[in-house]
Protein backbone atom coordinates (compact mmCIF):
# COMPACT_ATOMS: atom_id res chain seq x y z
CA UNK A 1 0.00 0.00 0.00
CA UNK A 2 1.09 3.21 -1.01
CA UNK A 3 -0.25 6.98 0.14
CA UNK A 4 -1.28 9.68 -2.41
CA UNK A 5 2.23 10.94 -3.49
CA UNK A 6 3.70 7.16 -3.74
CA UNK A 7 6.39 8.28 -0.71
CA UNK A 8 5.23 5.78 1.63
CA UNK A 9 5.50 2.14 1.09
CA UNK A 10 3.43 -0.49 3.38
CA UNK A 11 3.28 -4.25 3.02
CA UNK A 12 1.67 -6.66 5.22
CA UNK A 13 0.05 -10.03 4.55
CA UNK A 14 -3.40 -10.60 5.57
CA UNK A 15 -5.47 -14.20 5.46
CA UNK A 16 -8.99 -11.82 4.65
CA UNK A 17 -7.33 -8.85 2.19
CA UNK A 18 -10.74 -7.52 1.73
CA UNK A 19 -11.48 -6.95 5.21
CA UNK A 20 -7.85 -5.90 5.69
CA UNK A 21 -7.94 -3.54 2.69
CA UNK A 22 -10.92 -1.98 4.05
CA UNK A 23 -9.74 -1.56 7.85
CA UNK A 24 -6.52 0.70 5.94
CA UNK A 25 -9.21 2.48 4.02
CA UNK A 26 -11.15 3.56 6.26
CA UNK A 27 -8.50 4.15 9.15
CA UNK A 28 -9.80 1.65 11.67
CA UNK A 29 -7.27 1.43 13.72
CA UNK A 30 -6.04 5.57 13.93
CA UNK A 31 -2.92 4.76 15.42
CA UNK A 32 -1.79 2.47 12.87
CA UNK A 33 1.77 3.02 10.39
CA UNK A 34 -1.24 3.00 7.04
CA UNK A 35 -3.56 5.37 9.12
CA UNK A 36 -0.57 7.92 10.29
CA UNK A 37 1.04 7.96 7.14
CA UNK A 38 -2.44 8.14 4.99
CA UNK A 39 -1.24 4.85 3.07
CA UNK A 40 -5.08 3.98 1.97
CA UNK A 41 -4.01 3.00 -1.99
CA UNK A 42 -3.36 -0.61 -2.58
CA UNK A 43 -0.78 -1.15 -5.39
CA UNK A 44 0.39 -4.41 -4.97
CA UNK A 45 -1.00 -7.98 -3.89
CA UNK A 46 -0.52 -11.57 -4.07
CA UNK A 47 -2.85 -14.02 -3.12
CA UNK A 48 -0.77 -17.54 -2.04
CA UNK A 49 -2.76 -21.00 -0.60
CA UNK A 50 -0.95 -21.52 2.48
CA UNK A 51 -0.08 -18.51 5.27
CA UNK A 52 3.36 -19.80 5.80
CA UNK A 53 4.58 -18.78 2.14
CA UNK A 54 2.49 -15.50 2.70
CA UNK A 55 4.71 -14.71 5.63
CA UNK A 56 8.08 -15.49 3.41
CA UNK A 57 7.04 -13.32 0.82
CA UNK A 58 6.37 -10.62 3.30
CA UNK A 59 9.64 -10.96 5.11
CA UNK A 60 11.51 -10.87 1.16
CA UNK A 61 9.65 -8.29 0.46
CA UNK A 62 10.14 -6.33 3.31
CA UNK A 63 13.56 -6.78 3.44
CA UNK A 64 13.97 -5.56 0.11
CA UNK A 65 15.45 -2.18 -0.99
CA UNK A 66 13.41 0.72 -1.56
CA UNK A 67 13.54 0.24 -5.19
CA UNK A 68 13.04 -3.62 -5.49
CA UNK A 69 9.77 -2.36 -3.68
CA UNK A 70 8.94 -0.35 -6.64
CA UNK A 71 10.02 -1.92 -9.37
CA UNK A 72 7.98 -4.93 -7.97
CA UNK A 73 5.25 -2.70 -8.17
CA UNK A 74 5.95 -1.46 -11.62
CA UNK A 75 5.80 -4.90 -12.68
CA UNK A 76 2.36 -5.43 -11.31
CA UNK A 77 0.85 -1.97 -12.13
CA UNK A 78 2.69 0.21 -13.88
CA UNK A 79 0.13 3.25 -13.38
CA UNK A 80 0.15 2.68 -9.80
CA UNK A 81 -3.41 2.61 -9.73
CA UNK A 82 -5.59 1.45 -6.74
CA UNK A 83 -6.52 -2.25 -7.06
CA UNK A 84 -9.23 -2.90 -4.31
CA UNK A 85 -12.34 -1.98 -6.26
CA UNK A 86 -11.06 -4.14 -8.83
CA UNK A 87 -10.47 -7.21 -6.66
CA UNK A 88 -13.77 -7.49 -5.87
Amino acid sequence: MTNAYHSVLYTGVSSDLENRIWEHKNSFYPNSFTSKYKCYKLVYFHFFIHIDEAITEEKRIKAGSRKAKIDLINEFNANWQDLYEELF
